[in-house]
C-alpha cells in the first residue's frame, strides 16, 4: 500500500510562484508514474501533469509553460513547480499513483 501526502499549498498573489510536494511512503514510486490532478470549486478534476518512471513528463494544455514536474528518488518526492500563477490556477491540487490518491493540498490565488 502507498500513502501520499501533499504539502505546499497555501494563498499567494496572482504572478506569485508555489512549489507542492508530493511525498510517498509504504513503497517506492520511483518505478512509475505520478500524476498530479486538480479540482476547482463546482469544477471536475483535471488532468494537470504527469512524469513518468524513466523522468518523460507530459502537461494539460492550459498548462502554457509555467508547470514543471519532477521527481526526487531518494526522498520519494515528485514536486509540482508552478509560476506565474493565474487566479484560475484556484484548486485544490492531488497526485496519483497507481490507484492511490493523496488528500490534496489547497492552492488559492489572488488578484
Amino acid at each position: 500500500q502507498v500513502q501520499l501526502v501533499e504539502s505546499g499549498g497555501g494563498l499567494v498573489q496572482a504572478g506569485d510562484s508555489l512549489r507542492l510536494s508530493c511525498k510517498a511512503s509504504g513503497r517506492s514510486v520511483s518505478s512509475e508514474g505520478v500524476t498530479w490532478y486538480r479540482q476547482a470549486p463546482g469544477k471536475e478534476r483535471v488532468f494537470v501533469a504527469v512524469i513518468g518512471h524513466r523522468g518523460t513528463t507530459l502537461y494539460g494544455d492550459y498548462v502554457q509553460g509555467r508547470l514543471n514536474i519532477s521527481r526526487e528518488n531518494a526522498t520519494n518526492t515528485v514536486y509540482l513547480q508552478m509560476n506565474n500563477l493565474k487566479s484560475k490556477d484556484t484548486a485544490i491540487y492531488y497526485c496519483t499513483h497507481n490507484i492511490y490518491w493523496g488528500q490534496g493540498t489547497q492552492v488559492t490565488v489572488s488578484s
